[in-house]
């Protein structure tokens, strides 16, 4: 296996800078146990705006209604999900984009309504949906975050974006219950982006896999993951890395 350019002192988060059609054949499949992921769409989605400026004015600060981002790695061509079809347990944001190129007739489909019950302002989608490999029941989560006009504050770093594509952690959250992590399981991001699903594994007792490919965003990743362990770690003590051996044993009931 290629050696992570970055493992946390407790060994729960593993990064690699690089393209991930090259490290991921060298991950041993049997450490993973979900793949959870926002790729690109291969949309080439760069502008947006609105014609509902009056409505909304105010509501959320200074936000503006339009949204320029810089293009994405990757997003200027089709998709193709062959390689992450390789792992059992997959979860990708966008794949209704390259439907024709997943299994027929298997897995489901998750949706996130990112208004909740505000009406439309601008020209991006009000919705996002997610294909879930394992065939179980459509889910739906709603929670706003609609560019910086419409968007959840507390916990999501106050609505700053650090990627164009950033997904909220309290979405991201949502998605490990779906694929059914439980504490101690490993998802893995091969599309790491600012770190959003590193940061939801650590918050709910994860460990995380990720690859990014642009160094910018893998520094972005590394420092909100950072954050989050010594977050995780002020608040549960024993999880420190110098915590003594038998102070580990006892928080965890272990006689």
């Amino acid at each position: 296996m290629t050696e992570p350019t970055w493992t946390s002192p407790c060994g729960s988060a593993k990064l690699w800078l690089g393209d991930c059609l090259e490290v991921l054949p060298t991950l041993d499949k049997g450490s993973v146990d979900a793949v959870v992921t926002d790729l690109p769409y291969g949309i080439s989605c760069v502008k947006g705006s609105s014609g509902k400026q009056g409505k909304y004015r105010g509501l959320v600060g200074d936000a503006r209604l339009s949204r320029s981002t810089e293009p994405v790695i990757g997003d200027d061509k089709p998709f193709d999900p062959a390689l992450l079809l390789t792992f059992d347990n997959v979860l990708t944001w966008g794949a209704n984009h390259y439907a024709t190129r997943i299994p027929e007739r298997s897995g489901r489909w998750l949706a996130w309504n990112k208004l909740e019950e505000l009406d439309s302002f601008d020209s991006f989608s009000d919705v996002e949906f997610a294909w879930h490999s394992n065939g179980k029941a459509s889910r739906i989560i709603s929670y706003m975050w609609k560019g910086g006009l419409a968007c959840r504050k507390r916990g999501e770093n106050n609505g700053k974006r650090n990627h164009p594509t950033q997904k909220p952690v309290a979405v991201m959250k949502w998605c490990l219950e779906q694929v059914g992590l439980s504490d101690g399981d490993t998802a893995l991001d091969p599309y790491m982006g600012s770190g959003t699903t590193g940061v939801a594994c650590i918050r709910t007792g994860r460990k995380f896999l990720g690859i990014e490919i642009e160094p910018r965003y893998f520094d972005i990743a590394r420092k909100r993951i950072e954050r989050s362990l010594k977050e995780r770690s002020e608040m549960f003590p024993a999880m420190r890395p110098d915590a003594p051996h038998k102070q580990l044993m006892l928080e965890s009931g272990t006689p």
